[in-house]
């Protein structure tokens, strides 16, 4: 069992931690609000007063944080994260951010002679609840097999997906793809039962047919069709509109970089901006589906 400083406990590094502390791992927490540390706390996690505070003693480092220049703040300088470890200590980021700045801090721990990897997830809430999560991992083999260990107490598919960064990558393919999906997948739907069709006979046939996807069979849009969907609780809780945007712009910027060609990703970047835009930033990404309604 590992002993891991856990930073960073919003909506998805909470149920992260906890699922830690129920594979048996010591893990002490640490986030600017109490409440999230707390919460962990009563599972059987330790609390610190700060992010260094939670380093010592740690051999295991995870960090699930907003966004690049969160994760470079705390990692990099004379008194982040990476100067101030032990050596041999394993740094995961889960976060979502961009691969240059992955690559960047992945670099410094290993000049350190620290290991590390960038390892964001996919899943949603309902996965980190569940210890279901994917991992896409940047960083060397050796690293990757000792952090998979951990990383199966919150997971059950963990890839190595290449060198630093190369994790960040693999996630905007993936949500990139997700965002084109879903979209697809609501307003096929919705013209549907525009027709007339009863959703959730559409459904079954799509997913008995060559339209079956993800967002269909596991995430269904449409209110009712599937109880523990988002859509049958006034699309929440889930995968807010606001961190699928976060996610294709990460997609879009990387576009720019490499000169790819990403036509629908751009498109699904735009439709849900503009969903964003008319109040419906904090529910779930599946709710693109009201888009597609009449008024």
């Amino acid at each position: 069992m590992a002993n891991i400083a856990f930073i960073g406990l919003g909506n998805m590094g909470g149920p992260m931690a906890a699922n830690l502390v129920k594979a048996g791992h010591q893990v002490t927490v640490f986030d600017l609000v109490d409440a999230a540390m707390d919460a962990v706390v009563a599972q059987g996690a330790s609390k610190a007063a700060t992010a260094l505070d939670a380093l010592a003693g740690a051999d295991t480092v995870i960090t699930m944080l907003p966004a690049g220049k969160h994760v470079a703040g705390l990692y990099l300088g004379d008194e982040g994260l990476i100067a101030k470890a032990s050596t041999g200590t394993l740094f995961m980021d889960c976060s979502t951010i961009d691969a240059e700045t992955a690559r960047k801090v992945g670099e410094a721990a290993t000049a350190q002679g620290l290991q590390m990897l960038d390892a964001p997830v996919s899943g949603g809430v309902k996965a980190a609840q569940a210890g279901t999560l994917a991992f896409m991992c940047g960083g060397d083999t050796v690293a990757f097999e000792r952090g998979k260990k951990v990383l199966e107490g919150m997971g059950k598919n963990i890839f190595l997906a290449g060198d630093h960064g190369a994790g960040q990558i693999a996630k905007i393919c993936n949500n990139m793809l997700l965002a084109v999906h879903m979209i697809g997948t609501a307003e096929a739907l919705q013209l549907g039962a525009n027709n007339g069709l009863d959703p959730k006979v559409l459904s079954e046939i799509m997913l008995n047919s060559s339209g079956k996807n993800w967002s269909l069979e596991n995430y269904n849009p449409y209110p009712e069709v599937m109880p523990t969907a988002p859509a049958s609780n006034d699309y929440k809780p889930g995968f807010m509109v606001q961190l699928m945007l976060k996610d294709l712009g990460l997609a879009m910027e990387n576009s720019l970089v490499t000169q790819s060609a990403v036509p629908m990703g751009s498109l699904a970047r735009s439709l849900y901006s503009s969903f964003s835009q008319k109040g419906n930033a904090q529910r779930d990404f599946s709710a693109i589906l009201e888009m597609f309604q009449s008024e």
